[in-house]
């Protein structure tokens, strides 16, 4: 699974399904993004599937959002019950965000990715995962850590429609 770099910027020419996934593997569930990212990244039917992994969902991805016909994020979600896997479509926001940190949430990296390169024809998901915990460790919760598997099928169906 890649970090994302600046070197990894060579992946938009060839990149048309991209998971995005969000997580700090140090902060026990928070890390269930890269969980389940390590198991795409090592399952064959994902084939063609590129995947990258941040702590953060940044600006730069952009490019690589621009570059995909199919986008999935990924990240730990305090507002879902523990180990309750939700994904939703998402769409851009109406305008780019005119200011930005370090962190920005999807639809705005799809509006940013719009506004940039003027590609519209994404289609994007938001998988969540509930997360139990959130304490420093890097294990998963036994309700999170039994949902991986369900995340990836729900992924392969999306990727694989």
């Amino acid at each position: 699974m890649k970090r994302i770099q600046e070197s990894d910027q060579d992946c938009s020419l060839r990149c048309r399904k991209l998971l995005l996934a969000c997580g700090n593997s140090l902060r026990s569930d928070d890390g269930v993004a890269l969980h389940i990212a390590a198991a795409v990244e090592a399952d064959p039917r994902f084939a063609g599937v590129e995947v990258i992994a941040a702590q953060q969902f940044t600006p730069e991805l952009a490019e690589l959002i621009a570059a995909a016909d199919l986008v999935a994020f990924i990240d730990a979600s305090m507002e879902l019950p523990p180990g309750e896997v939700r994904m939703l479509p998402i769409a851009a926001e109406a305008e780019p965000p005119r200011g930005f940190t370090h962190h920005l949430p999807p639809a705005a990296l799809l509006a940013l990715a719009q506004s940039l390169y003027g590609r519209t024809r994404q289609k994007a998901v938001a998988l969540a995962v509930g997360a139990a915990s959130f304490e420093l460790g890097d294990k998963l919760t036994e309700p999170v850590r039994a949902v991986v598997p369900n995340a990836c099928e729900l992924l392969r169906e999306f990727f694989m429609d």
